[in-house]
Parts: structure tokens; sequence; C-alpha cells
């Protein structure tokens, strides 16, 4: 590949095509997908609804801009404002481009108080994607290497640890939001307690602060409900998703409720690509066949029996520290580094990730069945076993 940026550790493999939750190399052999392109392809591969839904898109307008009225995209913005229970939507491309709209709008927020500097409370640990903000408000110095000097305005605590944050924002009077993941997908599937959430929730309505979920790894029902704040009964005034919200069309997505909505006025943010026909077309298709097909069900479900099943799998065995997780998305955290099983797995036909140097992190495609949860503890519990037997 000597034309592209040396920016990715590839693994030596490339699909021709897809099926369901299973993917075939250009050489023929069958991988069972239990990543889903990072939390993307939440509707698995070649869906007939979805690919029916691209096509007829794609044959009538596929880009007009949003200097012209898209139906599709006002669809949109009305059955997401519905299911989340907010007022507000703005399209974009991507996770990092929902984030940095959420970032903007809560600084644009604060200058609206009279506040010259707002600052954002962030968690240790997160991930929020990998522009020059949203890098600054990860909580991982590692990503953030090499690209210093970081953006200011972020006050950084542990995650999920009230104490922490209400001593961090003590007497402070510049902080308009606290940004965090329901579940930190990057950081090791780590799930918010609820009471936390509830929490937080007091904390933003007694000092007039928004509180903003990232969900772009753990909405769009992967955890078993259509957003991941929703297992605990707490409502957002931001929320950013993407990823599996176009299942592999590229779309991203601020929402705002509350004190949070209308912020933005014409010219204060953009996008030329954002909520384009094409990209709202696969998302509306997504969103009804997640709703036709009980998906969100299924992912609690499937989550549940994934869990139990290693659990049982692994049992007793030294080296397993925690099999924890909310739906489809579950992780398996050992006692060393394991980026080695994801080469294992793939030689065995598995497709997993491993995040957080020690925590194996898999997020099958939401119409996982009960037959692939089982083939999937089958193929994998072996390689864990060997692995931390040193084999």
């Amino acid at each position: 590949m000597p034309h592209l940026m040396n920016t990715y550790g590839r693994l030596p493999v490339a699909f021709s095509h897809g099926q369901g939750s299973w993917l075939f190399d250009t050489e023929g052999k069958r991988y069972l997908d239990a990543l889903s392109g990072i939390a993307v392809s939440t509707l698995g591969h070649n869906h007939p609804r979805l690919v029916r839904a691209i096509a007829e898109q794609a044959a009538q307008v596929i880009h007009t801009s949003n200097l012209y009225a898209i139906p599709r995209q006002e669809q949109l913005s009305d059955r997401l404002a519905a299911l989340a229970g907010m007022d507000e939507v703005f399209f974009c491309n991507s996770g990092c481009e929902a984030n940095e709209a959420a970032i903007k709008l809560a600084r644009l927020y604060g200058h609206g108080k009279g506040i010259a500097e707002p600052a954002i409370v962030v968690m240790e640990h997160s991930f929020h994607g990998r522009t020059l903000a949203t890098l600054s408000a990860t909580g991982n110095a590692k990503v953030q290497k090499g690209f210093e000097p970081l953006v200011g305005g972020f006050v950084r605590v542990p995650f999920d640890d009230l104490g922490a944050l209400e001593q961090a924002t003590a007497g402070r009077s510049d902080i308009v939001a606290i940004l965090l993941e329901p579940v930190q997908g990057e950081g090791g599937i780590h799930v918010a307690h609820s009471a936390y959430m509830e929490a937080l929730r007091g904390m933003c309505d007694a000092n007039g602060w928004l509180l903003m979920f990232d969900e772009v790894q753990c909405g769009v029902g992967r955890t078993g409900k259509w957003f991941g704040h929703q297992n605990a009964g707490v409502k957002p005034d931001v929320m950013s998703l993407a990823k599996g919200l176009g299942s592999g069309v590229p779309i991203g997505a601020c929402l705002a409720s509350g004190r949070a909505a209308g912020v933005f006025k014409p010219g204060n943010h953009g996008s030329t690509f954002g909520g384009n026909p094409l990209a709202c077309a696969a998302a509306l298709e997504t969103l009804a066949v997640l709703d036709d097909e009980r998906l969100l069900d299924n992912a609690g479900r499937m989550g549940q029996a994934l869990r139990e099943g290693f659990a049982v799998a692994l049992a007793g065995l030294p080296g397993v520290i925690d099999i924890r997780g909310a739906g489809l998305m579950i992780g398996i955290e050992l006692d060393r580094p394991c980026a080695e099983l994801v080469g294992r797995a793939l030689q065995a036909g598995l497709l997993i990730n491993v995040t957080a140097d020690k925590v194996i992190r898999l997020l099958p495609p939401l119409n996982f069945s009960a037959e692939e949860a089982a083939a999937l503890v089958e193929g994998l519990a072996p390689l864990v076993k060997e692995f931390l037997a040193g084999q």
C-alpha cells in the first residue's frame, strides 16, 4: 500500500463480501463478525432492506448540500427526536464531528451566559474522537501524544466517581457542561452506574449546566435500549450519535433539548455532506429494521447469553478479571495485555478487538443469532484459555 498514509496497523486480510454476521475474505474463508466494523454494521452485512433503500435513494439523488431542504433529513430528525425525547438534530458525518458540535454548542451556551472561557467536565479513559478538540476531551494520553498543545477548556475527572466530580467543580463559575459516555467503549467497556447518571442530571439542573452524552458507540440499540442512557432513565441535554446509525453509511448526529435547544443559529455551525439524502435513507431504514425485527430486544438477550456463556466457559480461570457490558457491547478483561488474541482469533475465523490493552471487546451485529452467540463462545473461550496458559 505505497500510497496510503501509514495510520493503521491493518490485519493481513481483505474481505470481498458479507452475509448476515459473516464476512468472506478474498480467498473464500468465512469469519464470524463479532466486531461489526467497530459497532457500525448494526444490521450485519447485505441486509436486503438496507441494500434496497440505499440503491433506491442512490438512483434518485445522493447529495444536494444543506443549502436546500432535504426531506429525508427532516424525516430522520423527526424519528430521532421522537425516540430520544429531544428537540433538535444537527447532522454530520462521523462521531468526532458530532462531538465537535456538542463541544461548540456547550461553549456557545456558556458565552450566552456571560462566561468568557467556558469549561467542560470530561472523564478519564474516555474517547471522543481524533480532531483536536475531541482529542483534547479524550482521556487517553497515548492518543494525545505528539499533538500538543491540546485545546484547553476541559476539566478531567475519574469516570463514575461522583465525589471526584463534586470536588473538581466546587467553587468554579466557568463550568458549562459535563460530557461522558454512558458506556465507555475504547476505555474498556465500563458502564456508568445509574445512580451516578442520576446524580449528574441533578448537578446539571442545579447549576444550569448541560448534560452531554457521547452515544457514538453505545447508541442506536447496542445496549438493548435505543440509547445507552435510557438504561438509567436519565435524559441528556445534548447527545452525539454516529457509528451504527447508518449501518455502514457514514452519518453522525448531535441532538439537543431543553436549555441546549436553540443555541445554534444560522452560521454558527455547518457541514457540506452532513445529512445528505443517501446517508439519511440508510439511517431511516436502519431504525425501521431495528424496530420491525425487534433487534433491541435481541441485543439484550444475545448480550446476556454471551456474558453468561463466557462466564461459564472461563469460570475459575486465573487471569480473567471481569466479564461486563450492556447488550451487545461486551468486554472480557484479562490480567495482562492481550492484543495478540486478535490475530489468533482471525486465524480461527473470528473477528474481535482488544482495547485498553487488556480488554477483549465484542460488538456483534444486533441481529446476532443464538447459534452465532454459541459459536462465538465455543470459538473464543479456548483461545483465551490457551493464551492465559502461555501456549
